[in-house]
């Protein structure tokens, strides 16, 4: 049996640091990566639930945009009949509509704005691209537009006779 006989004792002192320090480098690699895949996944959490909350916000959007033209036609036969009933009806309805938060745009008197009106009729009268009377009216449901306001915009007389 041959024995090993090791006489520089430098170089295994420096193996030994050396070991060590690969292993060291080796868990601050896999230490990072865990980091990171953590940081990873709490990102995908955030999103998704970020997601989940605006599919909530906006679950209900395709029945409110149903659910307008019938609200204009109670409007109108309020108008008209000027029934207290149906008054306290559409009050109640307008209430339900805030707290999910769809709210009506107030465009009368206002400069026509393309992004939230539809020009139906230009008439003489009144200022000079204002809106002076709603159609129909247009909502916004959490700061997004649903239903663009239908409107009748004024402008200026020709100043020809006829």
């Amino acid at each position: 049996m041959k024995k090993f006989i090791h006489t520089d004792d430098s170089r295994q002192d420096k193996n030994d640091k050396t070991l060590p320090q690969e292993g060291k480098g080796e868990a601050d690699v896999w230490k990072e990566k865990y980091i990171r895949a953590l940081a990873d996944y709490q990102n995908l959490e955030k999103r998704t639930l970020e997601e989940h909350n605006r599919v909530r916000m906006f679950a209900g959007q395709l029945i409110i945009e149903k659910l307008l033209p019938v609200v204009d036609l109670l409007e109108k036969a309020e108008e008209h009949l000027k029934d207290q009933g149906l008054e306290l009806a559409l009050k109640e309805l307008y209430s339900f509509f805030h707290t999910i938060g769809v709210e009506k745009i107030d465009v009368v008197g206002k400069a026509f704005d393309p992004f939230t009106m539809d020009c139906i009729e230009i008439v003489e009268g009144g200022g000079e691209n204002t809106v002076v009377s709603v159609l129909s009216p247009g909502y916004y449901m959490h700061n997004k537009l649903i239903r663009p306001a239908k409107v009748k915009v004024g402008k200026k007389p020709d100043g020809k006779g006829n």
